[in-house]
């Protein structure tokens, strides 16, 4: 009887021994492609990480800027080249001011809340009339400049102080050429 019960037990044992060979982890080629692919990743990490460090250790990482305070970086670029010089008894603009009114142009389309005053100026040379005339002028070539770029009328006025701000007061023709000009103000 004893005999039948060991009998028993391997009859019922055998199938699960087969059961439990049969179902073996993966192959011994899966579990090189898994190392490979791990080493593979850990590799690529380990490069990235370098090269984030190299841009940290160089200063090359660029802060990301918000919208408002790249309006304020793109405007201080303005500001520092804000101005158009005319020849004498002129308000025409010369081509090589054209790239400075574009940048402008751009600026004030991309940025409808901003508004500019264009202030016109001229040279101590005429009457005060004539030159308040003429700084008009200017100033409305240059707002012409602006409306034909795409610039809302609402963003611009124009104000013509004629000659009586100078940045330079002496009476040469340098000087005479620094006065006459057009000056875009954000407000």
């Amino acid at each position: 009887m004893q005999l039948n019960k060991i009998f028993k037990g391997l009859i019922i044992a055998l199938p699960v021994v087969t059961m439990v060979a049969c179902s073996s982890g993966p192959s011994e080629a899966e579990q090189e492609a898994a190392r490979n692919q791990a080493a593979q990743q850990a590799e690529a990490d380990r490069k990235a990480q370098e090269a984030r460090d190299a841009q940290i250790q160089a200063g090359s990482v660029s802060k990301v800027l918000t919208p408002v305070e790249e309006m304020k970086q793109q405007l201080e670029a303005l500001q520092n080249n804000q101005v158009v010089y005319f020849d004498f008894d002129r308000a025409s603009i010369s081509s090589k001011y054209y790239n400075v009114l574009d940048q402008h142009a751009a600026f004030l389309v991309k940025h409808s809340d901003q508004s500019v005053v264009i202030e016109g100026h001229c040279d101590s040379r005429g009457t005060p009339e004539y030159n308040i005339a003429l700084g008009e002028s200017r100033a409305k070539s240059v707002q012409t400049y602006l409306l034909n770029a795409g610039v809302s009328a609402s963003q611009i006025s124009v104000v013509s102080y004629g000659e009586e701000k100078p940045i330079n007061s002496y009476n040469t023709e340098a000087a005479f050429a620094e006065n006459r000009r057009g000056v875009l103000v954000y407000q």
